[in-house]
């Protein structure tokens, strides 16, 4: 197995499970592949700047839970492990965009 494929395996989330209510969505990837199409409701943070979310309106506090992904599910992990060092308390790695689709169609708990 390769250090992609062990990385990948690691940060992948485990499937799908439905989105806690009043969670925000933030897709991690940059504004160009934003653009391009995302899931209803998201906010754009590019993982490289997820430091600033503070400072976003939509985010109303720390204890506020948290849907990061991307297109794979990697830069969504990356997002996550930052966020929670930030004392964000409920953050979810959504995985890609795909997933996210999928967890949308649940209904949410």
């Amino acid at each position: 197995m390769s250090v992609f494929d062990a990385l990948k395996k690691i940060l992948t989330p485990s499937p799908p499970e439905a989105l806690p209510d009043g969670a925000l969505l933030i897709d991690v990837r940059s504004a160009e592949e934003f653009s391009g199409g995302s899931v209803p409701d998201a906010i754009n943070i590019p993982v490289n700047q997820i430091g600033l979310i503070a400072s976003h309106r939509a985010v109303k506090s720390k204890r506020q839970p948290i849907v990061v992904f991307c297109a794979s599910g990697m830069r969504s992990g990356v997002a996550k492990r930052q966020l929670i060092s930030m004392g964000y308390e409920t953050v979810i790695n959504g995985g890609g965009v795909s997933q996210m689709m999928m967890r949308m169609s649940q209904p949410r708990s």
